[in-house]
């Protein structure tokens, strides 16, 4: 990283540049704070440009984003453009090209936020998944066979390979040792049905846990399994590694136990200091509210946090690693504050919220 930390910022659509607004609000009084510049460009990809040139973005404008440090995504998804255009145009085609293989997100509930599990509070759900990015069955590997007949066959395949496991692992076996907190590393998957990509899994995982982190206690959840204790007792785990497709799915039953995606955010990271990582709230678009003042923006602004703090652990530069550290603190002090975590029930409008956890700094 330069002496400046460069931002690409996709607002995107619906209620995405309200809350990217309230985002990049928190970088702009942080900033002095800790003692660090930044610049921030903005790109206008998204579904409205889309239907404007019926192009959502190629090769060579992802490329540019090379020269950032991070990239900060409002939302996606726009009511009249067909689902899959923008999520496999954009989303995806910057998480392969940039080789974003780590999806992380962090369970966290905040205090004040309603729980829809009975009796439990913050200090139950706090966790971190891991979730393996670029292969699986998001690879694309498969095709149809006598389509739009009585007898069409359609396959998916789920690709995993040994290279990609393996510094998925190593990623999720050091950010466990990082979050030093039970040091427990659980992996999630099928090795009772998917017998061929789950042992490839399982070996690796038992293989460089033993031979690399002794320290890190190695557990194995099924899939199935863990959305039963996800619900039951969340309280059990530190952090989890979970191949790409399942992950996408524990990972939104992890924001409603958190207290809903409007509290979720999540990065999309490459690891290489000198790689451009990508991070933005889970909630989406939410066209129906777009242009109201009304939607959450606490999910954008813990983005920003750990764009901060990643970005800073990556690049060594701990100024940043604390100012995302002051946002997430200002999130926990703001939170109990509103009467609500869904959009138009907060008791504030979206930039209130932004006020709020500014002056929480």
């Amino acid at each position: 990283m330069s002496k400046t930390l460069k931002i690409a910022v996709i607002a995107g659509d619906g209620t995405g540049p309200e809350v990217t607004r309230e985002a990049c609000k928190l970088l702009k009084v942080v900033a002095p704070l800790e003692d660090f510049k930044y610049e921030t460009v903005e790109f206008d990809y998204g579904g409205e440009r889309y239907l404007k040139i019926g192009e959502v973005i190629t090769e060579k404008q992802i490329d540019e984003f090379r020269q950032f440090d991070a990239i900060f995504l409002g939302a996606v998804g726009h009511p009249d453009v067909p689902p899959g255009i923008l999520e496999k145009g954009l989303l995806l085609a910057i998480r392969f090209q940039l080789d974003q293989y780590i999806n992380l997100r962090p369970v966290k509930l905040y205090p004040g936020v309603d729980c829809p599990l009975k009796g439990k509070g913050p200090e139950d759900i706090s966790f971190d998944v891991v979730r393996e990015n670029t292969e699986d069955l998001y690879c694309g590997a498969g095709g149809f066979l006598r389509k739009n007949t009585p007898q069409e066959i359609a396959t998916q395949e789920m690709m995993a390979t040994r290279f990609g496991v393996e510094r998925c692992l190593r990623w999720a076996f050091e950010h466990c040792r990082r979050r030093n907190d039970r040091k427990q590393l659980t992996l999630v998957h099928k090795t009772n049905v998917l017998t061929y990509a789950a042992d490839l899994w399982h070996r690796a995982f038992e293989e460089i846990g033993k031979a690399d982190y002794p320290d890190i206690k190695r557990d194995y959840n099924h899939i199935d399994a863990a959305c039963m204790w996800f619900v039951k007792n969340p309280e059990y785990y530190d952090t989890i590694v979970v191949p790409n497709m399942f992950g996408d799915i524990i990972t939104d039953l992890g924001a409603m136990i958190q207290g809903g995606l409007g509290v979720a955010a999540g990065g999309n990271v490459n690891p290489d200091p000198n790689g451009c990582s990508m991070f933005e709230p889970m909630g989406g678009s939410a066209p129906k509210y777009a242009g109201q003042n009304v939607i959450n923006p606490i999910a954008a602004i813990a983005a920003m946090a750990m764009l901060l703090r990643i970005v800073g652990e990556q690049k060594k530069a701990s100024n940043l690693v604390k100012a995302g550290n002051r946002i997430e603190e200002a999130i926990a002090k703001t939170t109990p504050k509103m009467r609500s975590m869904s959009a138009g029930q907060m008791g504030y409008t979206t930039s209130e919220v932004g006020n709020l956890v500014v002056k929480a700094l």
